[in-house]
């Protein structure tokens, strides 16, 4: 085989790459809008890709949908250890919680559609929740040891947290209120001054509320 040959049957795995990578980003922009019906063929015009080379990547629909829900999982994972380091402590669990109201608006667009996925919905959900915690807790533990936020803050409360935040959310703009209401959130998680626990049980006379 000549080296010209080599290049050229390298060319199109090169090629299938790219376009597969830019099927994936149309459709995370489509389905971030709330397009839960939007069709192949709309995500292919996004792509600048023809309906026969989306079709070879994603046969169906659901496969798609969750093709870009587990890409999108996997991004936010890397980015957090990519903040590690780089950013202070505090400062680099904030730009992660916010990448993460991002995720949760490309998984609102696409609810609808995730419930139609090839893999039943709770393997796709435990995977995505262990990838979540452990990037959380990539960034969280720098924090708390830092002094950053409360030592008894798990990465579930803020996974749960801000997924929470978001869903309770809807209409144009919510993702802006949101992050302001994640930077709310932060900033209440720094610890109490020294000697005074994190948490603090309720006395007998403040659980009128229970």
């Amino acid at each position: 085989m000549t080296e010209e040959q080599g290049r050229s049957q390298r060319k199109p795995r090169a090629d299938a790459i790219r376009n597969r990578e830019r099927v994936l980003e149309a459709a995370k922009a489509l389905f971030s809008q709330g397009g839960t019906e939007t069709g192949l063929e709309a995500v292919a015009r996004q792509a600048g890709v023809g309906i026969g080379t989306l079709y070879r990547h994603f046969p169906t629909r659901e496969a798609l949908y969750e093709a870009v829900y587990r890409r999108e999982v996997e991004q936010l994972a890397d980015h957090a250890v990519q903040l590690v380091g780089v950013a202070p402590p505090l400062e680099g669990l904030r730009r992660w919680m916010r990448s993460l109201v991002e995720f949760v608006a490309t998984k609102k667009g696409m609810a609808a559609a995730l419930a139609l996925a090839a893999h039943k919905p709770p393997e796709l959900m435990s995977y995505t929740s262990g990838r979540l915690q452990e990037a959380i807790g990539t960034l969280l533990r720098p924090a708390a040891e830092a002094g950053a936020v409360r030592t008894d803050i798990s990465p579930d409360d803020l996974l749960r947290a801000v997924v929470g935040l978001s869903y309770l959310q809807d209409g144009p703009g919510w993702q802006t209120q949101v992050m302001r209401l994640v930077d709310i959130f932060l900033d209440g998680l720094r610890p109490r001054s020294r000697g005074t626990p994190d948490h603090q049980p309720l006395e007998a006379g403040d659980r009128s509320c229970e």
